[in-house]
């Protein structure tokens, strides 16, 4: 079985070659080995929404990372770039994992962040006797 670890660029979307066109910017599909799940592509979002070439990934899919470039020349440093973060994205994610059942929060979802984590343990701590 796969898992987060193993999550890696393996090449470029084979439906979804770069071409050159008349726009300065080339579209770049890059794919993942696997799927990837929708919170870990919400990370991996985050972690590069400020990034000068917006690379993203559709959280319901999970398979490709959308990028693009303005120049040929700036794909392999584009490339170092999404490898090192998706390696990032997924020590963090791993590492939230284990911080959440070290807690003894087992029973919570790892998806379950911000305002639905409140409601979860709210939702524990009543008492119905």
């Amino acid at each position: 079985m796969e898992g987060i670890s193993d999550i890696k660029i393996t090449g470029i979307d084979e439906t979804r070659r770069p071409r050159l066109h008349k726009e300065p910017y080339i579209n770049l599909y890059f794919t993942l080995s696997h799927q990837a799940p929708a919170a870990w592509c919400a990370d991996f979002n985050r972690l590069f929404g400020k990034h000068k070439y917006t690379p993203k990934i559709t959280e319901s899919e999970g398979r490709f990372i959308e990028a693009w470039v303005r120049a040929p020349d700036e794909i392999p440093s584009l490339l170092a770039e999404l490898k090192a973060g998706v390696k990032q994205c997924s020590e963090e994610f791993i590492a939230r994992i284990n911080a959440a059942t070290a807690a003894g929060n087992a029973g919570n979802k790892v998806e379950d962040v911000g305002e639905q984590a409140r409601l979860n343990a709210i939702i524990a701590g009543l008492k119905f006797d």
